[in-house]
């Protein structure tokens, strides 16, 4: 008798990892699948990182660690924060986890009781709704469109807190849309939450090198915002460490110290080989990640180039991260042959047999008009596949 908890059914399963694993079971089979769906470079591992590993295991950086991290590199963090973000962390303020996901869930775990409400504004990276939920916390999510760059305003955040507001979490550039919210946005939405001391503001920035606005601003770098932020970040998206499993906080020393108590009885620390490999990448000048940047940049321009030829997409430019979120909206109650079109589940699924690609769609992202395309691949993949998701879309009638 298979008798699973609550709190698992309650769960569902990420729908880029589902939609991964059904482009892996395609390939299987022989079927030539472009797959767009999963937010992970394709750049290797920088070598200067993958030396810094290797020494760590000639020099035995093999035996159980600090629970929140080695004391040199939550040094290197600290350091990053002044240099990059110009928010002073001490090292005690600093836990180091087995990537930015369970950091996050560290928080949540760390602030929220059953009933607690969780700000979270649309669209949103798809583990915050299921992270909440396992907290038994409740989402409230604060819809946004295209026509505003997928961001909220101070007003609809006013209008979205409770007395039972606990917490909000937000991605900036954000997945899935891209989006950067710059100073003076985040300064406007800071006003709002100022006066809300019981908040706190999850500020997930684990995309903060991907970015082409030319500026990056983070918002407990707000002298009166800095005792209500947590500020996540790692290693995986801007040094092409998706594997490596290494992402980190700073915070209030009450929140660290609470992640530390519950991460000690979850994993302890990260590992130490990867400690190692990201002390080096977080150390060095952020130059060294710009020609990755750069290529996605390339990327970006030439998938929105094409969208922007297929009649009915509606696209706005985003300014970090590397996916383009169109809304696709224009397709709906269209079909061909036996394939009827009537969200974008369907039309994800119609791309995935039709044109050999592999998307996601944007219900999972809580934005159910608009579909995710990760541009985190090869110009020619990239060439490929908006050909044939041109020709597929353009069947539709």
């Amino acid at each position: 008798m298979e008798n699973i908890s609550d709190r698992v059914n309650r769960l569902s399963e990420s729908a880029t990892i589902a939609m991964a694993r059904k482009a892996r079971e395609l390939k299987s089979q022989g079927i030539d699948i472009i797959s767009l769906s999963l937010g992970e470079p394709d750049f290797n591992t920088p070598d200067f990182i993958k030396e810094a590993a290797k020494e760590g295991i000639d020099q035995n950086y093999s035996k159980y660690m600090p629970v929140n991290g080695y004391q040199d590199l939550r040094e290197a963090i600290s350091n990053k924060f002044k240099r990059d973000n110009n928010i002073d962390y001490t090292t005690d303020q600093i836990v180091v986890s087995t990537g930015a996901k369970q950091s996050i869930a560290n928080v949540v775990l760390s602030l929220i009781n059953p009933g607690d409400e969780v700000i979270v504004p649309a669209p949103f990276w798809v583990s915050y709704e299921e992270i909440i939920k396992m907290a038994e916390g409740i989402p409230v999510f604060i819809e946004t469109s295209i026509e505003n760059d997928f961001k909220i305003s101070p007003q609809q955040l006013r209008n979205a807190i409770s007395s039972k507001t606990k917490m909000m979490i937000y991605s900036s550039p954000c997945n899935p849309s891209g989006s950067v919210y710059s100073k003076e946005e985040l300064r406007s939405l800071a006003d709002v939450l100022v006066n809300h001391s019981e908040i706190t503001v999850l500020s997930d920035e684990i995309y903060e090198h991907i970015n082409f606005t030319g500026s990056y601003f983070s918002m407990a770098a707000f002298p009166d915002m800095y005792n209500q932020v947590v500020t996540i970040n790692g290693v995986s998206k801007s040094f092409a460490m998706t594997g490596w499993r290494l992402g980190y906080i700073g915070a209030p020393l009450w929140i660290a110290k609470a992640c530390t108590k519950i991460q000690g009885q979850f994993t302890s620390g990260t590992s130490g080989i990867s400690q190692r490999a990201s002390l080096a990448a977080i150390a060095a000048d952020p130059v060294v990640v710009h020609t990755m940047r750069d290529a996605f940049l390339k990327r970006r321009d030439f998938v929105i180039g094409e969208l922007k030829k297929i009649n009915g997409i509606k696209i706005n430019q985003p300014q970090g991260a590397f996916y383009v979120f169109p809304d696709v909206s224009f397709f709906f109650n269209k079909s061909y042959n036996n394939y009827s079109i009537n969200n974008a589940n369907d039309l994800s699924l119609y791309l995935l047999e039709t044109a050999k690609v592999a998307l996601v769609t944007g219900n999972a992202f809580g934005s159910p008009n608009c579909i995710r395309i990760s541009y985190a691949a090869s110009i020619e993949n990239l060439k490929e596949a908006m050909s044939r998701i041109t020709t597929s879309l353009n069947k539709l009638n």
